[in-house]
């Protein structure tokens, strides 16, 4: 899972009438899910075989975000993309991606620990709840064999060793990896590469479950 946030050299505001963060100006993939689809890339690489999916909830700009993790390997994209969505809080959020991912029966969900605009840290943690699969957060390595997840945990004391049964939902830290750049060749690349845009009804969720109405959180 990617994300689109604003650059981080933007000055960030609230729109004073929707008290929503304004999105106007320039925009960039999430640094944070950069490391996701970095680990994502390096397991396809060590296993041989598979495949990488960036999916993206966002208002059509967000299109360009996700040429950018195709540019950098990604197989495919699926951009989840409804005007019924602005106004969406991390409930309504998690509900729109746990159907835009329950599509693709992954092995495996990988997202950044946090969104660089929103600093929330619990999206994984609720798309795991709806989806129904374990999940670990704060991965600073990850192996995969036999059918389970092997992840070492970054805590405030150390570090914890986890297994987890695929599928599972592993939110990474940016102590993973770093993230490759995107290459003339994946540039070039990127634009043949498939892109599905998905509709509320596309997924699966009524229009009262997204956007303001399906918002749980009154700023």
């Amino acid at each position: 899972l990617v994300e689109e946030v604003p650059e981080a050299s933007a000055r960030t505001r609230l729109d004073p009438g929707t008290f929503r963060l304004d999105r106007s100006g320039p925009a960039a993939l999430n640094p944070f899910d950069a490391h996701a689809l970095e680990e994502a890339l390096r397991l396809k690489e060590r296993n041989g075989d598979g495949e990488v999916v960036a999916i993206m909830m966002a208002p059509a700009r967000g299109a360009e975000s996700l040429r950018k993790a195709l540019a950098i390997g990604a197989d495919r994209a699926v951009h989840v993309a409804d005007d019924a969505l602005a106004g969406s809080d991390l409930v309504a959020t998690a509900r729109a991606l746990a159907k835009a991912v329950e599509r693709e029966e992954p092995d495996l969900v990988l997202l950044g620990q946090q969104g660089g605009d929103s600093d929330g840290a619990v999206l994984w943690s609720a798309l795991a709840d709806l989806l129904r699969l374990p999940v670990v957060s704060q991965a600073s390595s990850l192996e995969l064999a036999n059918g389970k997840a092997t992840v070492k945990r970054q805590t405030e004391y150390g570090y914890d060793v986890i297994e987890a049964p695929l599928p599972a939902v592993v939110a990474v830290s940016d102590a993973i990896n770093e993230p490759r750049y995107p290459s003339l060749k994946g540039i070039m690349g990127a634009k043949t590469k498939p892109q599905e845009t998905l509709s509320l009804a596309d997924v699966g969720v009524e229009a009262g479950a997204a956007g303001d109405a399906g918002a749980k959180t009154t700023v």
